[in-house]
Parts: C-alpha cells; structure tokens; sequence
C-alpha cells in the first residue's frame, strides 16, 4: 500500500531535493525498508542497529511511532509518516 513519507529539510537532500514522497509498506518498518531501496543511504540517518536513532522522531498521521509499536506499526493506505530529526541548540 503506498503511504506518503515527509521528510525534513536535512533529509531532503538524500531523496533528491523533495519534501515527501510516496513509498509501500504495511508497517512502519516496511517504509524504510522501501525508502532505503529507493534512496540508498537514508536508513542510515535514521536508524542504527535495527532501531530508530534516539534523536529521530517520526511520527504516522501526527502520533509519535515510540507510543504505538515503534517500527512494527500498521499502516493504512493514503497514511502519512514524518520523519523528524530532533534538533538542538542555541544560545542563551
């Protein structure tokens, strides 16, 4: 089933300069899978291990992935995963 995966302004960059783009999977787990298939090198950024990096987060339709079942989430078709790396920083 296709689901849409937008992507954050630095990960952009490893799918050729797009905002989102459309991937398959029944899961969570299945999109990357998909997405890294496509665009060789962007698991990486957002996994190690078999696990989603501490300081990505990523979030189906606006609910954070870490308070459902993580990578083994089910996904429906037209749903929306966004990928988000935490950021940090600043002064005081």
């Amino acid at each position: 089933m296709a689901v849409e995966v937008k992507l954050a302004a630095n990960l952009q960059k490893l799918v050729g300069g797009q905002k989102s783009v459309s991937v398959e999977g029944a899961t969570v787990g299945e999109v990357l899978d998909d997405l890294e298939s496509k665009h060789p090198g962007i698991k990486e950024t957002i996994m190690a291990d078999g696990a989603i990096h501490r300081f990505v987060n990523i979030y189906l339709n606006d609910e954070d992935i870490r308070f459902l079942k993580q990578l083994d989430t089910q996904l429906s078709e037209g749903d929306v995963l966004s990928v988000l790396p935490a950021l940090a920083g600043g002064t005081a």
